[in-house]
């Protein structure tokens, strides 16, 4: 494996008022990249469900992890676009609807979960999945070094996690990703996520709950 977790440079002074963070870069030439690009091929064929299928011969714990970048990159760009309606006035809480609150806790630095505005809570998430992507003992990107066995555990996290960033967009922003005329790319980029979490059974149903009747709606659509 190539060296495939190099960060582009931070968007200039953006960090401290926006929660963007730098993209993740899978380089060229790593098997992770030729990952990325057969992921790629099979998504433009449109039949998802196909795409999110672990290639022949391919090592699971390594599809899941070039997938879990290429998320945490989807997500840092659709909640970049919306970071300024997203503010401490109008999100007060980290909420996906009326019945669900998410509190932070990341079990080392803040232990007990705190209750904060969404644009902290998605901070606070963002940055500390790019942490995790960082980690060379989690996410190893040299050839040869293999996989931890927790690594399943954390990557099931991190989907976790990024998916209550979906439901905050759908749940208290979907209008202004409509008028960004945004929606094809947001609703694309939720059903590869979810159809991905669903292959290998990722995320717990209890979960999704939040969304549950837009899961539902994008899957009898593609059956």
């Amino acid at each position: 494996r190539g060296n495939w977790k190099c960060v582009f440079p931070l968007i200039s002074g953006s960090r401290s008022s926006k929660t963007f963070k730098p993209k993740k870069n899978i380089p060229e030439g790593s098997h992770q990249y030729e990952l990325l690009k057969h992921a790629e091929a099979t998504l433009g064929s449109g039949n998802l469900r196909q795409a999110v299928m672990l290639p022949e011969g391919e090592d699971l714990n390594e599809w899941i992890a070039v997938n879990t970048v290429d998320f945490f990159n989807q997500i840092n760009m659709l909640y970049g676009t919306i970071t300024e309606f997203c503010t401490e006035t109008s999100c007060p809480v980290m909420s996906a609807g009326p019945r669900y609150e998410y509190h932070w806790a990341d079990g080392t630095n803040i232990k007990k979960p705190i209750k904060c505005s969404a644009p902290k809570y998605i901070d606070y998430l963002m940055t500390w999945v790019q942490d995790q992507l960082d980690d060379e003992t989690l996410f190893p990107s040299k050839i040869g070094v293999p996989f931890p066995k927790n690594f399943m555990s954390v990557a099931k996290t991190i989907l976790k996690r990024l998916f209550r960033v979906y439901a905050h967009i759908y749940h208290q922003h979907f209008d202004s990703v409509m008028r960004l005329q945004e929606e094809a790319h947001l609703n694309t980029s939720f059903k590869h996520f979810i159809f991905f979490v669903q292959e290998f059974n990722l995320i717990d149903r209890r979960e999704l709950a939040p969304l549950q009747e837009l899961i539902e709606k994008l899957g009898s659509k593609d059956r």
